[in-house]
Formats: C-alpha cells, structure tokens, sequence
C-alpha cells in the first residue's frame, strides 16, 4: 500500500498513540493520522471525514470500545475497525468481533510488523468487502431494471393480446358480414341475370337492336358482378376458416384444356394467342376439382386482363415427389419487383398502367395464394415491370381427406 492511508487513532493515552503512529512508519506506511480521545469526539470525526481504518482503545474515558464499535455500526459508518487493549480476554475479543470489529490486537502484541500485517489485512478485507458491496447494488440494480422492463413486457403484451382480441372480432364480424351480404346479394343478381336471358332469347316477343344490345350489356354486367360477388363470399369463408377442400378423382389434362376454352373468348376479343402445353405422364389426380378451377381461372383471367399485346400460355407439368405444376405465363404488364409480394395481399390492386381499365374485387390473386396453402402447396411469381409476368402454382397429385 504505498497510498496515504487516513487513520484515525481514538486512546486517552497520548504515549499510546504515539506508539502506534511510529510502529506503522517505521515499516514506511504514509499516514495522515487524526487523533481522538474519546467515544464522542470520535463519533464527531467519523461523521463528518472518511477515514482508511480506526485504531480505537477498548478502554476509553466515557465508553468502551465495545459500545463505540456498536455505535459505529448503528449509525451504518463502514470502515475498519481494530481494537487495542491490554487486555486478553478471549471472550472481549469474541464480543468484538461480533458487534463489527475488523481485528482484535492485544497491546502487548503490537510490533511495528505486527500492526502493518493488522492494518494491510483490515484495509485489504474491507475494500473487498466494499467491491462486494458495490457488485451487489449493481446486480440489484440491474434486476430491479430488469424487473421493471419485464414488467412493462408484460404490460405490452396484453395490450397487444386486448388489441388482437379486437383485430380479430373485428375481422370476424367484418368475414359475416361480407359473406352475408354477398349471399343476400346473389339472389336479386341471379333474378336479373335470368330475365335478362329470356330477353335475350326475344321471348315473348323480338326486340329491336338497340333494345338487344341494352339487354346485352345488362346481363353482362349482371354476371360480372355475380363473379365479384362470389369472389368475396369464398374469400370470407377462407378468411373465417369455413371453406374445406373437397378432394375427388379426376383427369386434369382435361379439366385444364376444358377450363381454358371457358376463358378462350376473353383472349380472342383482344386477338392474344391462348396456348396449352401439358405434360403428364399420368393425367389422373385425387384434388379439389373446384378449387383447381378458381385458380386457374383467376390467373388465366389475370393474364388476359392485363396483356394488350402477344399471348398467354399455360403449361402443366409434373414435379418430383408426387408434386404437380401450373405455370401462366403473359406478356403484359408486368409487375414492379416491389409489389411482388403486395399483390397476394386481400383487395390489394396495383397501379399498374391499365389497371383501372378493369373492374375487380382485388380478391383474385388473394385467393389463389389460400387455396393453395389449403392444399399445402406454394404459388411464385417472376416478372419485370413492362416484360410480362410468370405465375407458377406447385401443389400435390393426391390431397388427403379430412
């Protein structure tokens, strides 16, 4: 220790004292020492300076050094504390140690490395003590804040829980309420779709040209919105978890070639080529026959709606492990890398050049990517903005009943 050590030395006897202060500079201890007669006057310095280690005689004037070494620590004073006497009562020396007492020194005993080894072991013990001391405020510090932040987890997250209770209420209740008006609504729709066709068969009586083709557009109107109203009542009933897969045996090589002559007309109204191209080993497959037909309807549809120029082609083919594929492929549009992942989102349509050209529900794409999940299958998509879009469904041959 070759710091200065601030001692304070508490004795009645000044030759006492001034033993003790040689003792230690002659082993070449710094001091700075503060002298003490008392209990009380050495109550006062404690209070008031901080000091590297007391020696304190165990007979004082007032008190003993018992009563001081228990003083000292009531009043939560920490430093080390040795006891000089010229006593040997063991059971002083036990007493002392319990009331907080760093060391025990008989008088007779003091040497000048005697008292060194006395004060280095006290000086030495208490700083350790007071890093102990240290560490475990942080520690407790840091759990206190660790509780605190925990608690406020907890506190988030049954907010989030209340919020999420409410989200889905909501999106329940919004679910029913789509599907039942979308249901209400169909039966008027199919009541004007089914007159509008009496009156285009000129039943009971023939129409003039003008009147046909207002009868026309009526009816043609009518089955547009029939499809955006079917869109969203299958979509809420796969949002509400009320839509189940219903698998049968069938020929998809020719469920596809049938379903792309349905949508033909739509490709030769905009003189786009409409190609099929499948390749099956073995064409039968166990699947939701209608569910393959919303798919490829909507994404042939899409492909159509959107391609001004050139064609569209569907290729089927199968995949390794019992996995089949259906690939759309068109030279529209196209879509920007950023809105790839946007445009499988529910009533998300992207501003695409000739969007607005068309009416739709923004449900297509969306429920394309949940039936193919129901299937346990992926839907991809490659394109370019202006270079044509690629859409690519993967799902397998033989889907399990429920």
């Amino acid at each position: 220790m070759e710091e200065l050590l601030s001692i304070l030395i508490v004795d009645d006897d000044e030759v006492d004292r001034m033993a003790v202060q040689r003792s230690l500079r002659k082993v070449g201890v710094k001091l700075k020492v503060t002298e003490a007669e008392d209990c009380k006057s050495a109550i006062t310095l404690l209070k008031k300076n901080t000091f590297d280690c007391v020696f304190l005689d165990f007979r004082l004037p007032d008190r003993d050094g018992l009563d001081l070494v228990k003083q000292v620590r009531s009043l939560n004073i920490k430093v080390p504390l040795i006891v000089l006497t010229g006593q040997g009562d063991e059971q002083i020396a036990v007493d002392l140690m319990k009331a907080g007492a760093s060391d025990y020194l008989s008088k007779s005993w003091v040497s000048p490395e005697r008292l060194w080894q006395v004060l280095r072991n006290a000086v030495r013990v208490h700083q350790a003590e007071m890093e102990a001391e240290l560490a475990n405020k942080r520690l407790w510090e840091s759990n206190e804040l660790l509780r605190r932040k925990n608690r406020e987890l907890e506190r988030q997250r049954k907010q989030i829980e209340r919020q999420n209770r409410k989200l889905a209420e909501a999106s329940r209740l919004k679910s029913q309420f789509l599907a039942t008006m979308s249901h209400e609504l169909r039966t008027p729709m199919n009541a004007i779709m089914g007159f509008s066709q009496l009156l285009l068969r000129q039943y009971p009586d023939p129409l003039a040209p003008q009147q046909l083709d207002m009868v026309q557009r009526i009816f043609n109107n009518a089955q547009h919105l029939l499809t955006m109203l079917n869109e969203v009542l299958d979509f809420s009933k796969i949002e509400a978890g009320h839509f189940q897969l219903e698998p049968t045996e069938f020929n998809l090589a020719q469920f596809v070639e049938l379903t792309t002559q349905e949508l033909r007309s739509l490709a030769v109204e905009k003189q786009l080529t409409l190609d099929v191209n499948i390749n099956l080993e073995e064409p039968m497959i166990i699947n939701d026959q209608n569910s393959i037909r919303q798919i490829l309807v909507n994404l042939i549809s899409n492909a159509i709606k959107f391609t001004d120029s050139g064609g569209v082609w569907i290729n089927v083919q199968e995949q390794a492990n019992d996995q089949l594929m259906i690939a759309v492929k068109d030279t529209g549009v196209g879509i920007a890398p950023d809105h790839l992942q946007e445009i499988f989102e529910a009533f998300r349509q992207i501003n695409q050049t000739n969007t607005r050209k068309h009416y739709g529900t923004g449900l297509g794409l969306a429920i394309v990517d949940s039936l193919v999940k129901l299937m346990h299958g992926k839907v991809t998509v490659d394109s370019q903005l202006g270079g044509g879009s690629i859409f690519q469904v993967e799902f397998p041959r033989y889907l399990k009943y429920n």
